[in-house]
Order: C-alpha cells, then sequence, then structure tokens
C-alpha cells in the first residue's frame, strides 16, 4: 500500500480537496490508517477560539487518523488571497524546512497520507519558491485532479509537463465535473485520458460527477485507486 501521494490541481476552485477527501475515503475502505495535510491554506474565519477553514475542516473529517492542526497545517492564513501575499503580510516565511518537517511526522503515524497542495502546481510562496519546490522537497509521487470546464485540456496537459518537468512521478489524475452544463463534457476527458496515457502513462483513477451536495464517500465511489497500489512509491527523502 502507498505511503504518501501529493495532489496537486490545475486550477483553484477546482475540486482538489474533494478529490483528496475522496482519495482518503477510498484507502481507508481498504483498512489503512489515514491522514491528510493541507500544509499551506489561506481563507479562514474565526470560530471557538480557533481559525476555521473549509478546505482542512473537510480533510479533517475524511481521515481516521486524528492529529494536531499545527501538524497536518502549519501555515494557516485568514486572508483568502495568495500564499506569499498573506504570509509577506503576516510577516511570516514560508518554510520548506517545517513543512518537510511536519510531514515526516504525519508519516510515521498513519499508513496512507494524502497531502493536498494549494492552488495550481506552480503557486508562488515567496520571491523565488512555489509549490513545485515544495512538492519536490517533499519527494512524492502527484495525482493531478482536473476541473472539467472550458479549457481544461490546456491546462491540464501543461500542469503535466511541469510536474514531470521537475522530475517528479505524475502516478495518476483525476477528472472532477464542476461545470454540469460543459458541451462535450466527456470527449474532453477522453482526449484528456489518451493524451495523459500516451506521453506519460499517466492513469486515469476516476471521473467525478457534479455532486449537490459533495462528498468524500460519494466521490470515492467514483475512483478506482487499484492504479495507484502497485505503485514504487519511494521517496528521494525518506524511506518508505
Amino acid at each position: 500500500m502507498p505511503r504518501s501521494i501529493f495532489v496537486t490541481g490545475t486550477d483553484t476552485g477546482i475540486g482538489k480537496t474533494l478529490a483528496s477527501s475522496a482519495l482518503v475515503h477510498a484507502f481507508g475502505a481498504l483498512g489503512a490508517r489515514t491522514a491528510a495535510m493541507k500544509p499551506i491554506a489561506s481563507g479562514a474565519v474565526w470560530h471557538g477560539g480557533r481559525l476555521l477553514n473549509d478546505d482542512v475542516e473537510q480533510l479533517a473529517a475524511a481521515v481516521n487518523v486524528k492529529l494536531p492542526l499545527e501538524m497536518t497545517t502549519p501555515y494557516l492564513f485568514e486572508e483568502p488571497a495568495a500564499p506569499h501575499l498573506v504570509a509577506a503580510a503576516a510577516g511570516v516565511t514560508l518554510e520548506l524546512e517545517r513543512i518537510v518537517a511536519c510531514y515526516e511526522e504525519v508519516r510515521t503515524r498513519a499508513d496512507v497520507v494524502v497531502i493536498e497542495g494549494v492552488g495550481g502546481f506552480r503557486v508562488p510562496l515567496d520571491d523565488t519558491l512555489d509549490t513545485a519546490d515544495l512538492t519536490v522537497a517533499l519527494g512524492l509521487p502527484v495525482v493531478l485532479v482536473v476541473g472539467i470546464r472550458l479549457g481544461c485540456i490546456s491546462h491540464a496537459l501543461l500542469s503535466a509537463e511541469a510536474i514531470v518537468a521537475r522530475g517528479l512521478t505524475l502516478v495518476g489524475w483525476i477528472a472532477n465535473q464542476i461545470d454540469p452544463h460543459m458541451l462535450h463534457r466527456e470527449a474532453n476527458i477522453d482526449t484528456l485520458r489518451t493524451r495523459l496515457e500516451r506521453q506519460y502513462g499517466t492513469p486515469l483513477l476516476g471521473s467525478i460527477p457534479f455532486l449537490n451536495p459533495p462528498s468524500a464517500a460519494g466521490a470515492a465511489h467514483y475512483l478506482n485507486i487499484k492504479p495507484l497500489l502497485g505503485v514504487n512509491y519511494a521517496s528521494t527523502h525518506s524511506t518508505i
């Protein structure tokens, strides 16, 4: 069984959290001890004396290993804006070393760790680093979530190219149907399935329909995680 997966997306607001929660649910259904991380999250409200972020709460609800927030989300900001901007405004430096250290601790407590990135694959973290650097620092295989809407083919292929160019393994992709009225929706998914399989050997793990309301269990029903179970999940930064 794989130890860890990094989940990225073609953009923000395309369903990374739903897909990540669904992956957690699917692995949990196999009997795995599951944990999840959202290392950097922006957009939170104060409730009961603490900051709450919807994505973080959804992930926490899906796992069966409960861990402290400061471990699973070491950087949480109230303002809903790009991480490098809110961090700078708060006088905070987003340190890759801190995130990696948190991950190393989390992975000792679970069989499977699903780590959700922030925004797309190349979101800035400061003047020089971005989320691609974070993924490389973690040294983990990547699952790409594609929000199925007009323009998704180019966004997905550019993201896949960037992931592979950084020396990372793109182990699977998930189609999330965020626009229920999209024309030629299945044809778009088929185009991506063919191209990603041919160019990178990357399988489609599932196509999540437009769910109202969305749920991790409901989305997991549409996933096939079997292609992930035979993958060599060796990390360049840890022994798995």
